[in-house]
């Protein structure tokens, strides 16, 4: 229809107005005029409205399948494995979940090896997601954010609308540290932010906090996964600060300055979408974590090369996914209330969160 009409469509439509399609709530800047009620929720309904829209043209689903715990990935190699996964949840009756969704809005029902529908994508989205779903959204999203902090923060945008109980994000890294070896676990307890996404709506000043019900999960789902404990556990996973950049090639330049820094901070670990994640949850009030997976340590010459890279993904992605699995499992059986750190809170709160 619309190749056939000669005017804007915004002419015939309500479109959105950008004077409430926007973040100041959220971000603890917007002043009510005098008289004026103070608003109820982080977000303006058009705001979200343009984020459900934004969410079906990115992840090629609708927002309607999303659940309240997320896992964001920055590698294929995790949604490969955990659509086999999934899968087989669903043929082995659900084990408690209700559907297995898809892009494309393609949905498998338990008890059933394929897909209710033949429509298959002629080509992924941008940043695909597939949801494991259960009763009260219960179960598991997960994304494929690609490479960035750009699309870390685009995606978290969105999402947080939705209000979820937690997102995690599962990724690769490069280790800093000598005693680091290739597989070695990172439970990131701090950020350096070198992201410059996020600067104009959370200044890096601002302090990102570890919650403890989150590392709590994750540590004791890599014990479980991993049957490690104590000192042989310390030695596969390590806890400390990781460093979010936006230059993936940091190698390439004068190491001088970022080195400097890297070591002036403490950082254990180095990639390029943890730390927006992580400050997003904070900004939204999103509980969120992050459980990193050494993949290279350019500071001692071992660098992703293609053979490396592939026996790498071979022998960890699939452990490391189960991880995640097992703590978002070990967060949804937390009561909400416990879950939603009171570390999340400013002085002045909306009354729904």
């Amino acid at each position: 229809m619309a190749e056939n009409i000669d005017i804007p469509l915004r002419d015939l439509f309500d479109t959105p107005d950008l004077t409430t399609t926007d973040d100041e709530i959220a971000n603890g800047s917007y002043e009510p005029g005098p008289g004026e009620p103070s608003p109820l929720a982080p977000f303006t309904a058009q705001r979200i409205d343009y984020s459900l829209a934004r969410l079906s043209h990115y992840t090629a689903t609708s927002a309607t399948h999303f659940q309240n715990f997320v896992l964001f990935t920055n590698y294929q190699f995790y949604v490969d494995e955990f659509c086999t996964w999934a899968r087989q949840q669903m043929v082995d009756g659900g084990n408690g979940y209700t559907a297995f969704v898809e892009p494309g809005n393609i949905v498998t029902q338990p008890g059933s090896d394929k897909p209710d529908s033949d429509l298959t994508l002629a080509r992924l989205p941008q940043m695909p997601a597939y949801h494991l779903k259960k009763k009260g959204h219960g179960g598991i999203t997960v994304v494929n954010i690609g490479v960035g902090p750009s699309n870390a923060k685009t995606i978290t945008d969105h999402i947080a609308v939705l209000r979820p109980h937690a997102w995690l994000m599962l990724g690769h890294c490069a280790g800093l540290r000598n005693s680091q070896t290739l597989g070695d676990y990172v439970l990131a307890h701090a950020y350096v932010r070198e992201d410059h996404v996020l600067d104009d709506d959370l200044p890096v000043w601002i302090p990102i906090p570890a919650l403890a019900e989150v590392q709590v999960a994750m540590q004791d789902a890599v014990a479980e996964v991993t049957g490690y404990e104590g000192y042989d556990l310390k030695r596969i996973m390590r806890t400390g600060t990781v460093a979010t950049i936006d230059n993936r090639n940091w190698e390439l330049r004068d190491q001088r300055g970022p080195v400097k820094r890297l070591s002036q901070s403490r950082a254990i670990a180095l990639d390029m979408e943890s730390a927006t994640i992580a400050a997003n949850g904070f900004r939204f009030r999103v509980p969120y974590g992050t459980l990193l997976c050494v993949s290279d340590k350019p500071l001692h010459g071992e660098l992703k090369l293609p053979g490396m890279a592939t026996a790498f993904y071979k022998t960890q992605v699939s452990q490391h996914l189960q991880i995640g699995i097992l703590a978002l499992q070990k967060l949804a059986a937390m009561p909400p209330e416990k879950l939603h750190s009171r570390k999340l809170r400013s002085f002045f709160e909306t009354a729904f969160q």
